[in-house]
């Protein structure tokens, strides 16, 4: 009897390179697809949800038993597409956001993930988390308001955490019967307040997310204002120059040793390309050894790639067998990041316990993990204000502040401002496992 015919025994097929082919050059196309990730803020009832439901609905992303359910749950005349994306019951009960709810979404140009986060001051640390790996942020004010504090708020939140694109929606523009003069005096407070930011890129567009003017396609009732609608902004926003491609970062997540006839003598190091780009034959040092090797080979999910880069999830291969284990961190030789032991870093603290001097923490960075405690709270920032307070001796739930900590490990790290993902980390309470905080590394 042979093995094909052995009940349970299935032979392999054979192996269509050409399909291989195509399949990992699919692979490739996908990590390199054009993403755009978005969190949207705002002030409370400014409609972050409604235009976050407009924009599924409009661009066909909601199924019809989605539209049919939140039709049937919706209390006033018209249909709250908001329900789309507050899902709790304690939002639908409030009317207000509370959770970050995320939403996906493609048109033939780019692909959307949309985080809609919270505005009440309250939720601060939600929308830090939104925002934080967010390529573009979009701040909804009321034209019948114009600017409020919270808008200033959640602008200068997005310029702490780098965000580099912002987009004002003047929202609730058919509530003020279209005028012109409200939208040009909202658009110059905003554009004046961004001045003191680091606001590299700020539009400004006038919608209505209710009836949908201006956020797919152009509205005839703002025939003053000349810029495209909002999707059409999102669609052609360039952002591949906005991700570092020049240092080279690849934490290890996970050794791989499959041990098996097959893959006798195998060993690759697992991770997400955090920056830089990988290609077989470059030399890099592994942290913390700092010994140098050159790189074998790169693995993708189908089989061998030649190059990798942001967000490719890869294994790489070393021509040499070094000790390298999870937590460490491939990089070039000559463009290596700081190794340190003392963090100074701008933290938005999580939890109603403050945050004091002499409290002993985890730090989660990249893959690496090491305890740490706080040397020091040097300020709190009011958000509002931009005021420093020196006084400050500690940090309350949803204040930001810079922070000196020292860790019983080195951390390899850069400043934020530079590489976003080896800038950042996030604090852990060891007694419940609990995130307690976020940290942004800036510069001495």
């Amino acid at each position: 009897m042979t093995a094909a015919a052995e009940p349970g025994l299935h032979p392999e097929p054979p192996v269509d390179l050409h399909s291989a082919a195509a399949e990992q050059a699919h692979d490739i196309a996908l990590a390199r697809k054009d993403i755009l990730r978005i969190a949207t803020a705002g002030s409370v009832d400014d409609g972050k949800s409604t235009l976050i439901g407009r924009l599924l609905y409009d661009s066909k992303a909601v199924f019809e038993d989605q539209y049919e359910a939140v039709e049937r749950a919706s209390k006033g005349d018209y249909v709250d597409l908001a329900l789309l994306t507050d899902g709790l019951r304690a939002e639908r009960e409030q009317g207000i956001t509370i959770d970050v709810a995320y939403r996906y979404f493609s048109t033939p140009r780019r692909t959307f993930i949309l985080a809609d986060t919270p505005g009440h001051v309250q939720y601060t640390r939600n929308m830090v988390t939104g925002a934080s790996t967010a390529d573009l942020a979009i701040v909804l004010v009321d034209a019948r308001k114009g600017m409020l504090e919270q808008s200033r708020r959640h602008a200068f939140l997005a310029s702490l955490l780098r965000v580099p694109h912002l987009v004002v929606a003047v929202n609730k523009m058919d509530l003020v019967d279209w005028s012109e003069a409200a939208y040009e005096a909202i658009r110059d407070e905003f554009t004046a307040f961004a001045a003191k930011l680091n606001i590299p890129d700020l539009t400004v567009v006038p919608i209505s997310a209710l009836q949908g003017d201006n956020v797919v396609t152009r509205s005839a009732n703002t025939p003053w204002y000349e810029g495209p609608s909002l999707l059409h902004h999102l669609e052609h926003v360039h952002v591949a120059s906005d991700r570092n491609l020049v240092d080279t970062r690849f934490p290890v997540q996970y050794v791989i040793r499959p041990q098996s006839d097959a893959h006798h003598d195998y060993r690759g190091y697992a991770g997400r390309v955090a920056s830089g780009v990988l290609r077989t034959g470059d030399e890099v040092q592994v942290l913390p050894s700092g010994l140098t090797t050159t790189i074998a080979g790169i693995d993708g999910p189908r089989g061998p790639v030649d190059e990798a880069f942001p967000p490719m999830s890869v294994t790489v291969r070393l021509a040499d067998d070094l000790d390298v284990s999870r937590g460490d961190l491939i990089c070039r030789p000559a463009n290596a990041p700081h190794a340190t032991q003392d963090l100074d870093a701008l933290i938005c603290w999580m939890t109603d316990e403050p945050l004091r001097p002499r409290q002993r923490l985890a730090v989660k960075h990249t893959t690496r993990s090491v305890r740490a405690m706080v040397k020091d709270v040097g300020y709190r920032l009011d958000v509002n204000t931009l005021h420093r307070d020196t006084d400050a001796v500690e940090l309350g739930l949803n204040d930001i502040g810079r922070v000196t900590l020292r860790t019983t490990q080195p951390l390899f790290v850069d400043d934020y401002a530079r590489n976003r993902a080896t800038g950042r980390f996030i604090l852990v309470d060891e007694a419940t496992n609990a995130t307690v905080g976020a940290g942004m590394l800036v510069a001495p």
